[in-house]
C-alpha cells in the first residue's frame, strides 16, 4: 500500500514539474514603436537625449556614441511581480542638420521557470504614453532657442 501511494505521489510531483517546463515565449510584436525626425545635428541630438532621459528620471542602462540609448523605468510591483519598462532609443543621421530618432518601449516582468535562470522576460506592451512624452520633451528641448550667454564684463541678473 505504502509503495502505490508513494509511486502516485512521484508520478504527480514529475508530472506537475513537466507542466511547468515549456518552450521560451515568442515575443514578436510585444513592443510598440514610435518615431520622429528633428532638426538637429546627430552630436546634439545625442546630448539631447542623454539630458531627456536624465530629466524624466529614467536609469540608463546602455549609451552608446553610435546612437543607441537603453534606459528602464523604475521597478513597480504588480500582484507581487516586479515589472519594469525598458526603452530602446536609436539615432541614426539622416542628413548633416537632421537626426532620425527612433524609441521601443517593451514591458518587462522579473521571474524564473524551471528552464530559465531568474531574468526580466518581455511582456505585451499595451501602453507607450512615456515613450511619445520623451519625444515630445527632445523635440522641445532642441527647438528651444540657446540661452544667450553673459558678455564679459556684463553681469548676471540674481534670481
Amino acid at each position: 500500500m505504502i509503495r502505490k501511494v508513494f509511486v502516485v505521489v512521484s508520478m504527480l510531483v514529475l508530472l506537475s514539474v513537466l507542466g511547468c517546463a515549456r518552450a521560451a515565449r515568442d515575443t514578436t510584436d510585444f513592443a510598440m514603436t514610435d518615431a520622429v525626425t528633428v532638426e538637429a545635428p546627430f552630436e546634439e541630438a545625442w546630448q539631447a537625449v542623454k539630458a531627456v532621459l536624465r530629466d524624466r528620471e529614467l536609469e540608463v542602462y546602455t549609451r552608446d556614441k553610435r546612437g543607441l540609448f537603453v534606459a528602464y523605468s523604475s521597478m513597480k510591483r504588480r500582484l507581487f511581480v516586479p515589472g519594469r519598462i525598458r526603452y530602446t532609443i536609436e539615432l541614426s543621421e539622416l542628413s548633416d542638420h537632421e537626426t532620425g530618432v527612433r524609441i521601443e518601449t517593451l514591458r518587462e516582468v522579473y521571474g524564473v521557470t524551471l528552464l530559465t535562470y531568474p531574468n526580466w522576460h518581455a511582456r505585451k506592451t499595451t501602453d507607450n504614453a512615456e515613450a511619445v512624452a520623451i519625444l515630445a520633451a527632445l523635440q522641445a528641448s532642441l527647438s528651444a532657442p540657446p540661452a544667450a550667454e553673459p558678455v564679459e564684463g556684463e553681469e548676471i541678473p540674481a534670481s
